[in-house]
């Protein structure tokens, strides 16, 4: 059994006298019931409460893993409460306040069975000591893993062409947001650094203070941008909020003495001593969150920045069409449409993306996506952030090229809200009741399917995982067939000029003749991009 021992994370270690001095603090009946429901409460934030937690856990493949097999471990938070709708919501902090409650009721259960035992059953020195090693490491993985999508810039990516080219009021909040920090991303890699080092000094108890003081400050200031810009990671970052300052508490007392009431003050913290195969455990242990969430998950992120970046498509698009264009011909049904900002059909520009997307404005409003463009889609279909948060009539498209015969299988980004959370891949819905939809047959020809290849394939074998292979395939059988479409056959040398022919997502012919245009933005180019393209 551990025995308990005095502990203090300053090298001046405190004389005999001084520990005997200073013996354990005696706690009153408030501060134990108090303790209770804390320690209540706290197990159950800091703990995964959804099975498909653990079945990640236990099918992920550890020697071809994806970043997000490592992140969707590292990134839950209390779901106790699930798609329960007779409880309310409050922002989103329902939740908590739902556990709050449990941990009152499970505290009156704790009192009854003290009184009728007319004696302690725990040593409240030693769970409160077991109660913050649960919280450093809850607080300190999570961070890390959402550190590391800063770090190396994929969560807040640099404005694609066709987000350029909107016009800023046809942005929302958020979007301008997000956008205002993907344009920087050397701050962005900074923001990065705070939240990793934070997570990593709460891994050692001796620098916990420090991590918890960063993992304070940091978050509380996401808390309140997302607050501010309607972000919608409002809870998720609070709930970092929360766990730093139910460590910093420990260090109140004696920051009190010392800062308000000015008295010398050296601190003695309680820690088990640790012998024999507890100590070799409990090495083993911490070596394993170190080595998992520190050195793994840093390279499956920059495998993943590097080659396959989660808000951005990962295919290279056709190089000699990159670039922005202006619409100098356009004809529906072989019938000239005559150039006019307010004609709601004829393009006013396109923009084809170093990626596989054409981007093009019609005086046409579309539905406001509101959602930020994340989650785990493993296809480039399924990957929105082009289009998350932008109104003004701007399409997106993503395209399969056939470059054999030069056409394009285009399909419209954009799906009703209601769906959105049914075509990404299975991760994301993992615990919400899907429609069962019957896969459509493949739109594309097969002569030309076979010709594109598979898509899984197209990027660099380094970043190909099983999530991703798995990911793509589900995506494809949950496409019914509602998008939008398009068929066009591309003609050009040397992209100068490029004409677009065949039929729209109406059905209707069209010929749309591109003449490349070279916009000098006042925005410098970034020096650190994600993807290769």
């Amino acid at each position: 059994m551990a025995t308990s021992s005095l502990d203090t994370p300053i090298s001046t270690v405190p004389t005999q006298a001084a520990l005997t001095a200073n013996p354990s603090p005696v706690w009153t009946s408030a501060q134990k019931i108090a303790f209770r429901i804390a320690f209540i409460f706290f197990v159950l934030v800091s703990l995964p409460t959804g099975g498909e937690w653990f079945k990640n856990l236990f099918t992920l493949d550890w020697l071809h893993p994806h970043y997000r097999d490592l992140y969707d471990i590292a990134r839950f938070q209390p779901n106790i409460l699930g798609r329960v709708s007779w409880w309310p919501v409050w922002l989103g902090y329902g939740e908590w306040v739902f556990l709050l409650l449990v941990a009152v009721v499970g505290d009156l259960g704790w009192t009854a069975i003290v009184r009728q035992r007319k004696a302690e059953p725990a040593n409240y020195q030693t769970l409160y000591y077991w109660l913050r090693v649960l919280v450093r490491y809850r607080a300190g993985i999570g961070i890390i893993g959402f550190g590391f999508t800063k770090l190396m810039p994929t969560q807040l990516p640099y404005p694609s062409l066709g987000l350029l080219n909107t016009n800023f009021g046809d942005l929302t909040a958020q979007k301008i947001y997000w956008l205002s920090i993907g344009i920087v991303p050397w701050y962005e890699v900074f923001a990065g650094v705070v939240e990793v080092l934070a997570g990593a000094l709460l891994f050692f108890r001796a620098t916990t203070f420090w991590g918890a003081v960063l993992l304070f400050g940091a978050l509380a200031d996401i808390v309140y941008v997302n607050l501010a810009y309607d972000g919608g990671v409002h809870v998720y970052s609070s709930y970092f909020v929360l766990l730093a300052g139910f460590l910093l508490a420990y260090y109140i007392p004696d920051l009190y003495n010392l800062l308000i009431r000015e008295r010398p003050t050296v601190p003695h913290y309680f820690a088990p001593h640790f012998s024999g195969w507890q100590q070799v455990s409990r090495v083993t242990l911490k070596t394993a969150a170190i080595g998992i969430f520190l050195v793994l998950l840093f390279w499956v992120q920059w495998v993943n920045f590097r080659y396959d970046p989660y808000k951005q498509p990962a295919q290279k698009g056709l190089s000699e069409l990159r670039g922005n264009y202006a619409v100098t011909e356009f004809r529906l049904n072989n019938q000239l449409v005559p150039e006019s900002p307010s004609d709601t059909v004829r393009w006013q520009e396109a923009t084809f993306e170093n990626w596989s997307t054409l981007t093009f404005k019609v005086n046409r409003p579309t539905p406001l996506d509101l959602s930020n463009g994340g989650g785990s889609p493993m296809r480039d279909l399924n990957r929105t952030f082009e289009l998350t948060g932008v109104g003004g009539g701007q399409r997106v498209f993503y395209y399969d090229a056939d470059s054999t015969n030069h056409v394009l299988y285009l399909q419209d980004k954009y799906r009703p809200q209601s769906d959105r959370s049914e075509r990404l891949s299975a991760d994301l819905v993992r615990d919400k009741p899907r429609t069962v939809r019957k896969p459509v047959t493949d739109w594309i020809p097969a002569d030309a399917r076979a010709r594109i290849g598979d898509e899984d394939t197209k990027i660099d074998a380094l970043a190909r995982s099983t999530r991703r292979t798995k990911g793509i395939k589900s995506e494809a059988g949950r496409e019914d067939g509602t998008r939008k479409r398009m068929t066009l056959h591309y003609q050009t040398t040397d992209g100068s000029r490029v004409v677009l022919t065949g039929v729209n997502e109406t059905n209707d012919s069209i010929r749309v003749v591109l003449d490349r245009v070279q916009r000098n933005y006042a925005l410098s180019k970034s020096t650190l991009n994600a993807g290769a393209y």
